[in-house]
C-alpha cells in the first residue's frame, strides 16, 4: 500500500513539474531563440489574434515589410501593439509604416516610423495570456512563489514521509 500511494505521489509530482517546464519554455525559453511574448489585451487583432492570447513575435528587417504585413511595435512607452500594415510612407527621410488592426474601423492616429517597430509575430496560443498576465501582477506573485514551494514539497515530502527505499535497502544487506 505505501509503494503504491508512493508511485502515484511520484506520477503526480513529475506531471506537475513538466507542465511547470512546459509553461516556463512557452513564456521565457523562446527567448533562447529569438522569440519575444506578448500577452494580446485588445480586440483589435480579432479573430486572428484572440483578447487573452500569447503572440510570439520575431525580429525582422523592417526594409522587408510590405502593405498587409503584420507587425508588433512600440506604440508609446508603454504601450506594445500588433497590427496590420496599410501603407508604407517616407516621413522625413524615413520609412514609416500607416498600421490599423483588423477589428478596428480606422487606422491608427499615426504612422509607426521604422525603428519602434520590434517583429512580426509567428504564432500565438491562445488564453496563455491570462494565466501570463495574472502571474506578472503582485498577487500572482506570491501565487507562483507558494506553488513553487509547494511543488518542491511535493517532489522531497515522500522520501521524509516513507523514508528513502534505496538506502533502507543498503542497510538491511
Amino acid at each position: 500500500m505505501k509503494n503504491t500511494i508512493k508511485k502515484v505521489w511520484n506520477i503526480v509530482t513529475n506531471i506537475l513539474v513538466v507542465l511547470v517546464l512546459i509553461f516556463a519554455i512557452l513564456t521565457v525559453g523562446v527567448r533562447l531563440v529569438g522569440l519575444d511574448t506578448y500577452v494580446v489585451l485588445s480586440g483589435s487583432m480579432e479573430p486572428l489574434f484572440q483578447t487573452g492570447s500569447v503572440i510570439y513575435v520575431k525580429d525582422i528587417e523592417t526594409a522587408e515589410l510590405q502593405e498587409g504585413d503584420i507587425i508588433t511595435f512600440q506604440m508609446n512607452v508603454d504601450t506594445v501593439a500588433t497590427h496590420r500594415i496599410i501603407e508604407v510612407v517616407e516621413e522625413n527621410g524615413t520609412t514609416a509604416f500607416r498600421t490599423k488592426g483588423d477589428a478596428n474601423d480606422v487606422e491608427d492616429g499615426s504612422a509607426v516610423p521604422a525603428s519602434q517597430v520590434i517583429g512580426t509575430p509567428v504564432f500565438t496560443i491562445p488564453q496563455l495570456g491570462y494565466l501570463v498576465a495574472y502571474i506578472q501582477s503582485p498577487s500572482g506573485r506570491y501565487a507562483t512563489i507558494a506553488a513553487g514551494a509547494f511543488l518542491l514539497l511535493m517532489v522531497f515530502l515522500p522520501d521524509v514521509i516513507f523514508g528513502n527505499d534505496k538506502k533502507s535497502k543498503e542497510k538491511s544487506e
